[in-house]
């Protein structure tokens, strides 16, 4: 396998008033963190937290905000507050602690950021100081590849409100701490894969990731075979122990200059086109390509990977996760006992509905009793199942703590 750096990994977050977020935080993120509860719960809601600030970098906050119907159906309602995004991460073992603080609002002209600064502290004391601080276009940034506080700071106007400024001046080489959490975040995968999307006949020319969607697979075999011939054997020899009979996957230029995916199994001789392929192949094999790529997004999201996929692939799929978080930090989504059983408790938040609607989390290590089952041999998943975490369950109160009688 390539050589990878070691990935930035995010180890907090707080969200305030984002949709069913009207405050959440989840600390001590690990590189796997599971997101687990009932339907209406708030996982998908916190998943499009990472799509939606991956949208802002990628197209624009304007593009993110509007294709999400804008203050009235993203903030939290009965909340006049700005939507409020606070990650703390590390650019790699051992290095300062960051923060990035994101504050969006809305004015008769649209959305702008209201707030938005990067913080960290240099070596084992004091107070960890702004080197950006933004409002509305306007504020400074200390340059440099190790800003101290007392360093010169640079007025540098944006040309509008609604501007990112990690965006805009993590551009200029003379900003590196800047540049670094840019590309960080423009890098972040954040899958919505449709096996229907996945059958598409693109046009020809190979691309080295896979969409959100997976529309441009077969572009991504292609890439794979012509340039990384070893990653894409690595990947069939996978696929292969977890789909019975599969032989090999091909993406084959057709005369129309569109690429063709074809899969072959045996006993047959000739290969299958994508649109008559079994959905948990295309499935698996689309996961496959972002966790074995060559060079994996530093960040990848995968929300309900269970959905095509046989029950007996999950814990396979699992382990295919815990290997890539190496190489990479991952969040996924699940409602599934067999993907679940694979993980440890540290790494699972149980999402819940309180009393007043809003979303809350809890780690599954600290809900009483699961650390001595599980030291007692139990499964994570089974322990969901059965009630012991006591909350999460979708029969019960939408999920919410169970009251003890006398309480």
């Amino acid at each position: 396998m390539d050589k990878i750096t070691a990935p930035p990994r995010i180890e907090y977050l707080k969200v305030r008033n984002f949709r069913a977020l009207k405050d959440i935080e989840l600390k001590n993120l690990t590189p796997l963190t599971v997101l687990l509860g009932p339907n209406g719960s708030g996982k998908s809601t916190l998943f499009d937290v990472f799509n939606f600030l991956s949208e802002c970098f990628q197209n624009g906050l304007r593009h993110a905000w509007d294709r999400r119907g804008r203050a009235r159906e993203l903030k939290t309602r009965g909340s006049d507050g700005p939507v409020v995004i606070e990650l703390k991460y590390r650019e790699k073992k051992g290095t300062p602690l960051i923060t990035y603080h994101l504050s969006i609002d809305e004015g008769p002209k649209g959305p702008y950021i209201a707030e938005e600064w990067l913080a960290w502290k240099r070596g084992s004391h004091g107070q960890p100081f702004r080197f950006l601080d933004y409002r509305q276009g306007r504020g400074n940034v200390i340059s440099g590849d190790m800003p101290e506080q007392d360093d010169i700071r640079h007025d540098v106007p944006l040309r509008a409100a609604d501007l990112l400024a990690v965006n805009t001046l993590g551009q200029i080489a003379s900003n590196p701490r800047v540049a670094a959490l840019r590309d960080f975040i423009t890098d972040w995968y954040v899958s919505y894969l449709s096996v229907e999307d996945a059958r598409y006949q693109p046009e020809a020319g190979p691309k080295e990731r896979l969409s959100k969607t997976g529309d441009n697979l077969a572009n991504v075999i292609q890439y794979l075979n012509e340039s990384h011939p070893d990653q894409l054997t690595r990947i069939m020899e996978v696929l292969r122990t977890r789909i019975p009979r599969l032989e090999r996957i091909d993406a084959i230029p057709m005369q129309d200059g569109r690429l063709l995916l074809q899969v072959k199994d045996a006993p047959f001789s000739e290969p299958v086109m994508s649109r008559f392929a079994s959905d948990g192949t295309l499935k698996m094999l689309a996961y496959l390509t972002v966790l074995y790529d060559p060079q994996p997004p530093r960040f990848i999201g995968i929300e309900e990977p269970e959905n095509f996929l046989h029950p007996m692939l999950l814990p396979e799929l699992g382990e295919e996760c815990r290997a890539a978080a190496e190489r990479t930090q991952l969040l996924v989504t699940t409602h599934s006992p067999f993907f679940l059983d694979t993980c440890r408790p540290k790494e699972v938040r149980v999402l819940y509905r309180d009393k007043d609607g809003y979303t809350r989390a809890q780690v599954a290590s600290e809900i009483e009793g699961v650390e001595a089952f599980m030291n007692h041999g139990a499964s994570l998943g089974r322990l969901w199942m059965e009630g012991h975490f006591g909350i999460g369950n979708p029969l019960h109160n939408q999920g919410a703590p169970e009251v003890t009688r006398g309480s």
